[in-house]
C-alpha cells in the first residue's frame, strides 16, 4: 500500500490556507483507505416558517383528520406534503420505508 507522504501544514489563518489551496489539489492529501460510513440520525432539517393562504374549509377539514389521529393539524399537512412530493418525484416507496414518523404510520393505519 502507498504511505500517503503530504500532510496538510497548520495554518496561521484563513488567508494563509486560502493561498495553500489554491495552488494544492485536496485530492493530493485524501486517502480513501480510511473512508467510514457515518450516520447522522440525530440530525434534524433546518425549518423556515411560511405563510400559506388556504380556503377556511380545507383548514376546518385538515383540523378534523388531525384531531382523529391525535396530531397537530400542522404536522399532519407536513406529512401531506411531504408524501405528495415523494409521488411526485416517483420515490414513495422509499419515503415509507424511510419515514419513521409515527404520525404517518397511524395515517395509514386509519
Amino acid at each position: 500500500m502507498k504511505k500517503m507522504d503530504n500532510i496538510i501544514p497548520k495554518f496561521k489563518n484563513e488567508d494563509e490556507e486560502r493561498k495553500f489551496w489554491a495552488t494544492h489539489s485536496p485530492l493530493d492529501y485524501f486517502d480513501s483507505r480510511n473512508i467510514k460510513r457515518v450516520s447522522f440520525h440525530n440530525l434534524k432539517p433546518s425549518l423556515k416558517s411560511i405563510s400559506i393562504r388556504l380556503p377556511e374549509d380545507m383548514i376546518a377539514e385538515l383540523k378534523t383528520l388531525a384531531h382523529k389521529k391525535d396530531v397537530p393539524y400542522q404536522s399532519l399537512a407536513k406529512i401531506y406534503l411531504a408524501r405528495q412530493i415523494a409521488l411526485e418525484r416517483g420515490s414513495l416507496g422509499a419515503f415509507i420505508k424511510k419515514s419513521k414518523n409515527k404520525v404517518y404510520a397511524q395515517q395509514n393505519a386509519t
